[in-house]
């Protein structure tokens, strides 16, 4: 029979999932839209990507309100010793008391509303993804915002990228939760807001992309990284209205005209490698000082600390706030070797102590800054030793930038892709790619976590396996050892015996003396062997007892799995005494509680103890 195509008109309304009412209408199908299509993510990264282009602007527009408050300077890390007129009267002593200010205002603001928004920002957004599905709890933006600009505004050496990404990323999480979306796309949507407030504070829209992609999500899934270009384009186009559309460092062409130099660029990248994981460990070093010496109430902490900071700039003003005026300086080639140097480890204390008193802000500038530093200076002895083979010493600081980045952030791809785009020069990409892949070597060589991982480790939190991985980690050989079953007597008949071993579920059961002490296990294939020639069968269990490698009841599984991987059987689990047999640890209850979910994990421990 021929079947006639229809022409009937479509219906005007479609079927609903079970959470809609038919009388939602046209605003229920949205909202599933948006929960689920593919369309309605493409929306949702657009709308996420326009909002953290704004969050961009509305944080940088903060920055300059609160430094122009508190030094009367729109930017004050380059002017050097010089009074706030505002308050002429304090002449240059001023920057002892701005970050005592700004820490009375920023200290309880952090404490009483949004603790999240203390530190550096991009390891909380790394937790939330990895370990809380994405969730953010809304009030993050609006405190990390207030909170960061008015710790760079009044000094604090600390960047605005890990603050823009933590803004953003609480953008993308709000929307998420708003409209329920599911925890695959609520990470995604995450992702957006982080990659947006990259873009569009360093007109970089690849750098946000890939800095979202390998820190935030730490993988490239397709349909990830589609929507993330999306808000990261989005998010630059709307910063590029604002804020122009050139190279955040602009840098004359330049050639590599001898490939010695390359040999150099290598060279440098394992110092810069080195230098970065130098940075990691003064910043959390500083850290616990701080926490150490602090006894007084959190809210007051950065206010007395900023006596401490303020000491600081008063010393080195050019430690003041982000420092892009020195960057530019420094690679400029407006300073000597020892004031680069000492503007180098200036920036570490500086940057570690700003944190280390409870202040908000990034790390991803400070370790720009230590790079350009690092470069220039190294630079500049080449010059001095060999002119015509090392080339401008102000390449070597933007190569020093990239490679101390990804020395201590562990992201090579994020290293080269936003040196190229802060530059807008692309012959810098070779030498780029040589010093990040040999800071990226030193720097794993030397450190297991990069400075935003380390962070989380350091409260047993580690994002590089799954939570229930951790959790399986975690959970002792008593949790989820079976029990013992029946036991043999050594004096038993081996025959007698062989008809209860060919029935036990592993094939062996334990064997105990006249006094019920564990002596070792028989297994079926032993007492068979014994049995076969027909010469043993007054033979005893005691004739064939083995005393396998066994593990203890509080040996977590990992240390665990060793055993039973050189066991083709089950490892015996004896008590904490280590003589008494109490269970049996199994391939196959591993195997189940690895590929079960973390519900089935508990019950499964719970089953068993």
């Amino acid at each position: 029979m021929k079947l006639r195509r229809t022409t009937s008109p479509l219906p005007l309304t479609r079927p609903v999932g079970p959470s809609l009412v038919p009388t939602q209408g046209g605003l229920a199908r949205a909202h599933t839209a948006l929960r689920s299509s593919r369309m309605g993510l493409l929306a949702l990264a657009l709308l996420i990507g326009a909002g953290a282009g704004g969050a961009a602007i509305a944080f940088r527009w903060l920055i300059k309100v609160f430094t122009l408050a508190l030094t009367g300077h729109a930017d004050y890390a380059g002017l050097g010793h010089v009074a706030n007129p505002n308050v002429p009267a304090l002449g240059i002593w001023f920057v002892v008391l701005a970050p005592v200010v700004a820490g009375l205002l920023y200290g309880p603001l952090v404490q009483f509303f949004a603790r999240e928004a203390r530190g550096h920002g991009v390891p909380e957004v790394m937790f939330a993804v990895a370990r809380q599905g994405g969730r953010i709890k809304p009030q993050v933006a609006a405190v990390k915002a207030l909170a960061s600009a008015l710790c760079i505004g009044g000094g604090g050496s600390v960047g605005r990228e890990g603050p823009i990404v933590q803004i953003g990323a609480a953008l993308g999480s709000t929307f998420g939760r708003v409209l329920r979306v599911p925890e695959a796309r609520m990470k995604v949507l995450v992702a957006c807001g982080a990659a947006g407030g990259i873009a569009a504070t360093f007109n970089a829209p690849l750098a946000g992309v890939f800095f979202a992609m390998e820190l935030i999500l730490g993988d490239f899934a397709a349909q990830s990284f589609g929507m993330v270009v999306v808000a990261s384009v989005t998010a630059s186009v709307i910063g590029r209205a604002a804020f122009g559309n050139t190279a955040f460092l602009p840098l004359p062409t330049f050639n590599v005209d001898n490939l010695t130099q390359y040999v150099l660029f290598a060279v440098l990248g394992v110092v810069a490698g080195g230098v970065g994981v130098g940075f990691t460990r003064i910043l959390y070093l500083i850290e616990d000082l701080c926490d150490a010496v602090w006894r007084g109430p959190e809210w007051l902490r950065p206010a007395i600390g900023g006596f401490a900071l303020g000491g600081l700039l008063l010393l080195l003003p050019e430690m003041y706030g982000v420092g892009y005026p020195v960057l530019g300086k420094g690679i400029t080639g407006a300073y000597t070797i020892g004031f680069l140097l000492l503007l180098l480890v200036g920036k570490m204390v500086a940057t570690s102590l700003t944190i280390g008193i409870g202040g908000s802000g990034g790390v991803f500038a400070p370790s720009l800054f230590i790079g350009a530093m690092l470069g220039s200076a190294y630079g500049q002895v080449l010059h001095m030793i060999a002119p015509n083979v090392a080339g401008s010493p102000s390449v070597y600081a933007l190569i020093g930038m990239g490679a101390v980045f990804a020395g201590s952030a562990k992201a090579p791809i994020t290293a080269v892709i936003i040196l190229f785009e802060l530059t807008g020069e692309y012959t810098i990409i070779l030498p780029m790619m040589v010093a990040i892949v040999m800071a990226s070597a030193t720097s794993h060589l030397l450190a297991r976590d990069s400075i935003y991982t380390f962070k989380l480790r350091r409260r047993g939190v580690d994002i590089s396996i799954s939570p229930e991985a951790e959790q399986l980690a975690a959970m002792t050989v008593a949790e989820i050892m079976e029990p013992i079953g029946p036991c043999l007597r050594e004096s038993a008949r081996l025959r007698d015996a062989a008809d209860l071993l060919s029935r036990s579920p592993h094939g062996q059961m334990p064997v105990l003396d006249s006094q019920g002490r564990y002596r070792g296990i028989a297994t079926v294939r032993a007492a068979a062997d014994t049995l076969a020639d027909g010469e043993h069968n007054l033979a005893t269990v005691s004739s064939v007892v083995e005393l396998p490698d066994a593990v203890k009841v509080s040996d977590n599984i990992t240390d665990a799995l060793h055993a039973l991987e050189l066991s083709p059987g089950v490892v015996p689990v004896l008590d904490a005494s280590g003589a008494n047999l109490v269970g049996w640890l199994s391939h196959q209850r591993v195997l189940t509680l690895l590929h079960g979910a973390p519900d089935d994990l508990l019950r499964a421990a719970a089953a068993t103890t």
